[in-house]
């Protein structure tokens, strides 16, 4: 599929967030398909595995109904970054329509988020940067997406509106299974918040991919972590691409907060990974390369903080 093709939908846009509930509600009540368009980066892609608009739908059950496509890049609601202080710290904002060129660029991202700014440069190409947002990303729920491993490493929290309200949706509440979420039919992904770490604290971030640039991730790692006197008082991690969703790596998190870094085992710190993985052989890698790198990419984190592993 193609730009030009985009002509076969019906498409709309919207004066703000007010009216885009509004109509996401109504075609809710309908039972009917609505997609939100920013960047497509996902969306358009996947459009050319689906039947042809008109086409008869899986079970002969008649045509399949192509959605209502809304255009929401230009949604001054759904974009910006910004910082903002509070009793427990600051939080960090980003617009669900903000795009990872905009991030990357971010000179907020870059002092007090850097583990997105980076992130943010190994997503596709520019190309892929200047259109692809993390609302996408976020909506998509794909197991390999990047976006999604940095904020569950930050523990971000995904803010939701529908004409019943604001909702805030833990990432780790998020992924249902694979390509699902927990946002309701008439809900729009409006913003993701951060609860900011220290300022200078440690961060990580590996990609293994067959090129820097227009790859997807075989495997990658977003860690986030405080270091106090030797043991670990936060640390957030999310991990691409070895599990039907995000894997946040419960175990081995566990693991690493329950003592000192100092008295970590390499071969506990890999049972843990074997514990929360799930990796599969597909046409990007092997269920066995994926288990090495992942085993790898959490041990060069944990030397990284101080951990003899």
């Amino acid at each position: 599929m193609s730009i030009a093709d985009l002509g076969l939908f019906e498409m709309r846009r919207v004066s703000g967030l007010g009216a885009l509930c509004e109509l996401v509600a109504e075609q809710a009540a309908r039972g009917a398909a609505v997609a939100l368009l920013a960047g497509g980066t996902d969306w358009v892609v996947e459009q050319e595995l689906r039947p042809p608009l008109g086409a008869p739908a899986p079970g002969g059950a008649g045509p399949a109904a192509p959605p209502l496509v809304v255009d929401v890049s230009r949604l001054s609601d759904l974009r910006g970054i910004s910082i903002y202080g509070g009793t427990h710290g600051d939080t960090l904002r980003v617009g669900a329509a903000t795009t990872y060129l905009e991030m990357r660029r971010s000179d907020a991202i870059v002092e007090r988020a850097p583990l997105l700014a980076r992130m943010s440069r190994d997503v596709g190409a520019v190309q892929i940067q200047a259109r692809g947002t993390l609302g996408g990303n976020l909506a998509t729920a794909s197991p390999a997406a990047d976006g999604v491993a940095a904020l569950a490493a930050y523990d971000a929290t995904v803010v939701v509106q529908s004409v019943r309200g604001e909702r805030r949706i833990p990432m780790s509440a998020l992924q249902t299974g694979y390509k699902r979420t927990s946002r309701a039919p008439d809900e729009v992904i409006v913003a993701v918040e951060i609860a900011l770490p220290e300022r200078g604290s440690p961060w990580y971030w590996r990609k293994v991919g067959a090129r820097r640039a227009q790859a997807i991730s075989k495997v990658a790692l977003a860690g986030v972590a405080e270091v106090r006197s030797g043991r670990l008082a936060r640390l957030g991690l999310g991990m691409a691409s070895v599990a039907p969703t995000t894997a946040l790596l419960p175990t081995v998190r566990a693991l690493c907060l329950s003592r000192p870094l100092g008295e970590l085992t390499a071969a506990e710190v890999d049972a843990a990974v074997a514990q929360d993985i799930a990796p599969i052989d597909d046409v990007r890698s092997t269920r066995a390369y994926r288990e090495h790198c992942a085993r790898g990419v959490v041990r060069e984190l944990l030397r990284q903080l101080g951990a003899p592993v």
